[in-house]
């Protein structure tokens, strides 16, 4: 993510700010990619804390607008937690904007958004037919890593469910191309497989001994869309690293100029070599505060390959390229 200028002052601001240093109000344009002191805002700012223009007085922003179903304020911590899954909503969105993805030049189907809080029964998140369904109790730290721990996974964020679940979005876009599918099932396998039977048979007998030399997770080895999405969502996590990093003047001898813009680069293995070397050096930084790594996986041959792939499909995919 980008460090944004100020526009009414010296200093920097930073994507989730709603006011400046000194107090006055702004505002994130997400087609001018940059920070602006006047309305309209948000119709959410005042509700959930949105900082980003709304297109008049009165309406959502161009995020908020793909949200269907909010949860119900009367469940425990719902609107907090709401605030929490917007604002990781609206990051993921940005990042995926510098590929064109859901911008007004993308002539696709933007998704659509179930935010549920968990009552009694837990939300089961997910996709379909281009609605993405997330539990906002995600957001809560404490029922995250309960669930984290309960999953034995490495990693699990907001942010993180948000790219992964969009990740499906965007296969089944991709998937009304036949070029596409014809080369996804060639690299990732045949999705046509049983679903729940793969799921089922993931959760009872766990992944299979060697998944480390050809997936990113544990996950992905369920089933053929689970690795697409994946593989997407850390296709955005070692880009978005690397973007946080050099926007925040932080550098390495592997970046190869000024001024580089990772989602501009099209050479994958470059990408990934500058993301993976950087995030080594954040984890070692971590441990001296005892934090868990920021990038705490391994990057094989095949999962690189997979990277490349997505990383291919997602630069040119939105505008039909």
């Amino acid at each position: 993510m980008k460090v944004f200028s100020n526009p009414v002052g010296s200093g920097n601001l930073w994507f989730d700010n709603l006011t400046t240093a000194q107090g006055t109000p702004v505002a994130y344009d997400p087609q001018a990619r940059a920070f602006v002191p006047m309305p309209p805002f948000c119709v959410n700012r005042d509700i959930i804390g949105c900082n980003w223009i709304a297109p008049e007085q009165g309406a959502f922003c161009r995020s908020c607008a793909m949200t269907a179903l909010a949860p119900d304020p009367n469940i425990f911590n719902a609107m907090p937690n709401w605030a929490e899954t917007e604002a990781a909503k609206r990051w993921v969105l940005d990042n995926l904007g510098r590929w064109h993805w859901f911008r007004p030049e993308d002539p696709g189907t933007r998704p659509v958004f179930h935010m549920l809080a968990e009552g009694l029964t837990p939300v089961a998140m997910g996709h379909a037919n281009g609605v993405v369904t997330i539990s906002v109790a995600e957001a809560d730290p404490v029922v995250r890593a309960t669930r984290r721990q309960a999953l034995d996974e490495p990693y699990r964020t907001m942010v993180g469910h948000m790219r992964h679940e969009i990740a499906h979005m965007l296969w089944w876009r991709l998937s009304l191309r036949e070029d596409f599918l014809d080369a996804f099932r060639e690299m990732f396998g045949d999705e046509r497989a049983d679903y729940p039977a793969a799921l089922e048979h993931h959760y009872h007998k766990g992944p299979p001994e060697d998944w480390r030399l050809f997936y990113l997770t544990s996950y992905a080895s369920a089933h053929p869309h689970e690795d697409w999405a994946e593989t997407a969502a850390h296709l955005l996590h070692l880009t978005d690293i690397t973007d946080s990093l050099v926007s925040s003047g932080l550098t390495s001898p592997e970046v190869p100029r000024q001024g580089w813009d990772p989602y501009s680069e099209p050479d994958t293995a470059m990408l990934i070599n500058v993301a993976a070397s950087l995030a080594i050096r954040v984890n070692h930084v971590n441990r001296s505060m005892g934090l868990s790594d920021l990038y705490p996986f391994v990057l094989s041959e095949t999962a690189q390959r997979k990277l490349a792939f997505v990383h291919d499909w997602l630069r040119r995919g939105a505008q039909g390229l």
